[in-house]
C-alpha cells in the first residue's frame, strides 16, 4: 500500500548507473567512505572528491586528490555531486541548498549504523512492515512525513527532506507530547545536558530527570552545566544502555556521536533502563543512544509496560529503524499513539519517533 504512495519507484544508485556525467563526493571522512563502499557495490564511477575551500590543503582522500568546487567546475563543466556529510548549520544547509541549484546534487541516505542501503528493493522487501507502520501513525503529518522520508531514502533527492522538515520546540508542547513541570525524566544519550535545557525552557523544569551519557568528555560537558545552571533533582550517569548489563567497547566522536562497537578503545559499563529505574516511575523517556535504540528498548521493556511514559526515540540510525521500533513500542504497549517527525538536518537525521500513551478519554469518547 504504501510504495503506491511514493513519487520516486527507481533508487539513486540505479540512476547514477546510467549517469554520463562525471560524479564527485563532496566531503571527506565516514561518509565519503561509505558512498564510495556502495559506488563499488553498484558499479558506478567515482571521478573524485573535492571539499569546502577552507579545508583543502593539498591532501587526499581514498587516493583522490582532494580539490575545491572551482576546480571540479573547471574541469567537469556539469560534475554530479554526491553530498557526503552531515549539516544542520542554517548557513550551511542554505549553502548545500544553493550548489543544488546550480549542479545536479544528491544526498544518498547512508546508514549511521549498519551496511543496509534503503533502495527500492528493500522498501518493497519490508513493505509489510512500512504498511503496519502507517497505519499505526496518530496524524496526517506523520503518515506524510513517512512518505516523505521514503521518497527521500529511495532518491536521494533533498527536496523530500524540505518537505517534511519542521522544529522540535513544536513538539515538546501541546502538538504532541505535551511536555510539563512535573515530568519524571529519563534522558538516554544526554549528550551535553541540551535536552535538559531544552525542557526547562518549555516546561519549565522537571520533578526528577536522570541523565545518561556514555562518553566521558560529553558526560563532564554534561555536570558542568548541570552546576552552572543550577539543576535539582537531577541524577546523572556515565554509562551505556542496552538490552543486557555490562561492558562493551566504546568509541567516542565528534561532538554528540559516539558508537558501541568493537573496534572500540575505550570500555564502558552497560546497564538496562529496567535495572538503572529499579522500579520507579519514569513518565517521558528520551532515546538518543547511536543505533543502540531497540536493543535499550528491549532493556527498558517493564518500565514502558508499566508507566507508559511519554517516548522520544530517534528513528534514523539504521534503515530498519523506522519500521522496527514503532512495530516494537506497538508489542509492548498497544495503547500507544505513534507520530513521527523530522528535525532540521542533512541527510535524514534527527528522525523521530514519539509515543503517547492513549487516555481513557480517547479510548471512550463521550
Amino acid at each position: 500500500m504504501i510504495l503506491s504512495l511514493l513519487r520516486e519507484r527507481e533508487s539513486l544508485w540505479d540512476i547514477l548507473r546510467r549517469e554520463t556525467r562525471p560524479i564527485y563526493l563532496y566531503g571527506m571522512g565516514d561518509g565519503a567512505q561509505k558512498a564510495l563502499t556502495a559506488a563499488a557495490q553498484f558499479g558506478i564511477p567515482i571521478a573524485g572528491v573535492f571539499a569546502s575551500d577552507g579545508y583543502v590543503r593539498g591532501q587526499s582522500f581514498a587516493g583522490f586528490p582532494v580539490k575545491t568546487l572551482g576546480q571540479v567546475e573547471a574541469e567537469a563543466g556539469e560534475p554530479v555531486i554526491l553530498l557526503c556529510f552531515a549539516a544542520f548549520q542554517p548557513e550551511l544547509m542554505d549553502w548545500i541548498h544553493t550548489l543544488g541549484q546550480r549542479h545536479t546534487l544528491y544526498v544518498p541516505d547512508l546508514p549511521v549504523v549498519g551496511e543496509e542501503l534503503f533502495t527500492w528493493e528493500y522498501a518493497a522487501t519490508h513493505e509489510g512492515e512500512l504498511d503496519q507502520v502507517y497505519r499505526l501513525l496518530a496524524d496526517e503529518r506523520s503518515r506524510q512525513v513517512l512518505v516523505d522520508l521514503l521518497d527521500f531514502k529511495v532518491s536521494g533527492k533533498l527536496c523530500y527532506l524540505d518537505r517534511c522538515t519542521s522544529q522540535r520546540a513544536e513538539d515538546l508542547g501541546p502538538a504532541v507530547l505535551h511536555l510539563t513541570g512535573k515530568e519524571r525524566c529519563l534522558d538516554l544519550g544526554a549528550f551535553d545536558g541540551d535536552t535538559l535545557a531544552e525542557l526547562q525552557q518549555i516546561a519549565g523544569g522537571w520533578a526528577h530527570a536522570i541523565a545518561v551519557e556514555p562518553d566521558p568528555k560529553n558526560y563532564r560537558r554534561l555536570l558542568d552545566r548541570a552546576q552552572r545552571e543550577g539543576y535539582g533533582d537531577l541524577e546523572c550517569h556515565n554509562l551505556a544502555v542496552s538490552g543486557q548489563p555490562g561492558k562493551l567497547r566504546f568509541r567516542a566522536k565528534e561532538g554528540r556521536h559516539c558508537a558501541l562497537t568493537q573496534a572500540g578503545k575505550g570500555v564502558v559499563p552497560v546497564e538496562t533502563v529496567d535495572n538503572l529505574l529499579a522500579g520507579r516511575p519514569v513518565t517521558y523517556m528520551k532515546l538518543d543512544v547511536e543505533g543502540e535504540e531497540l536493543a535499550a528498548l528491549r532493556g527498558a521493556a517493564k518500565s514502558i509496560r508499566r508507566w507508559g511514559p511519554k517516548l522520544s526515540v530517534a528513528a534514523y540510525h539504521r534503515s530498519e529503524d523506522l519500521f522496527q521500533l514503532p512495530l516494537y513500542l506497538h508489542s509492548l504497549r498497544p495503547d500507544y499513539r505513534f507520530y513521527l517527525r523530522k528535525h532540521p538536518y542533512i541527510p535524514a537525521w534527527e528522525i523521530i519517533l514519539y509515543g503517547v500513551k492513549t487516555t481513557k478519554n480517547e479510548e471512550n469518547p463521550a
